[in-house]
């Protein structure tokens, strides 16, 4: 009788080599420890590159560069004056823009009182400025000029504008006093405003009304004024030619 050797495989495979297995354990562990290493390789040369190509994208090209520049809030101003004014360099790299210089530049035109300036991405800038308002004409020398809440005189009238307040005034006068007659005139009701002809300012604290019918109120600072409105409003039921309501709890009354 003849025995035949056993067969080594089951299932029709070799049983597992422990040699070989270790074997292929330790070219992963190594083809892992070379990706790791290649890993950091290729990401910092990809960052280096990303870096050169955003420095060269933003300082070097002329894809980023200013190309146009828009202008918003104009009115009494052209759109050619702020630019003028703003001097901002066509074809100059967005990224190296002196905006403070430019809202500097524009800021000092008469009738800016605010400007704000910012990049537009890619290839603009905005310029968006906030004119002043005027809430009386102030005529000075027998011109007359707007004038805002802050005293601030910004653009010439040929002719004093239908229904504005009307402020006299001598050329040396600051614009401290100036800005003390604005506060007068936003302190006046209505019905005591429309009665004004104009409003007088020889200085800081020297500020009077002159009335439609001829009558003078001397208002003196805009201190409580508020207050100086409410007496003077019960003085004019009495008939003078001076109202004095500079002191509003001590009032006075003169006839002519």
């Amino acid at each position: 009788m003849i025995t035949l050797p056993r067969n080594p495989l089951k299932g029709g495979r070799r049983a597992p080599d422990p040699a070989a297995r270790s074997r292929r354990r330790f070219t992963r562990r190594q083809w892992l420890r070379r990706w790791l290493v290649w890993r950091y390789v290729i990401a910092s040369v990809l960052l280096v590159a990303l870096v050169v190509g955003a420095v060269w994208l933003v300082f070097v090209s002329s894809v980023l560069t200013v190309k146009k520049v828009d202008v918003k809030g104009e009115s009494f101003l052209s759109r050619q004056q702020v630019l003028t004014a703003a001097d901002v360099p066509t074809g100059g790299h967005l990224a190296q823009l002196d905006l403070e210089a430019i809202r500097s530049r524009v800021g000092a035109l008469a009738p800016v009182r605010r400007v704000d300036v910012s990049r537009e991405w890619p290839d603009g800038v905005l310029i968006k400025i906030t004119e002043r308002t005027p809430v009386a004409v102030v005529e000075i020398g027998g011109t007359f000029h707007a004038m805002d809440a802050d005293g601030v005189l910004f653009r010439d009238y040929p002719h004093p504008p239908v229904g504005m307040p009307r402020v006299v005034s001598s050329a040396d006068t600051g614009s401290a006093a100036l800005a003390e007659a604005a506060r007068v005139i936003a302190s006046l009701p209505h019905t005591l405003a429309a009665r004004v002809d104009h409003v007088q300012v020889r200085g800081i604290d020297q500020i009077s009304l002159a009335l439609r019918g001829g009558a003078t109120v001397v208002w003196g600072s805009d201190a409580q004024s508020a207050l100086k409105a409410e007496v003077l409003a019960r003085l004019l039921a009495r008939p003078a030619g001076t109202y004095d309501v500079s002191v509003p709890g001590q009032p006075v009354t003169s006839v002519r």
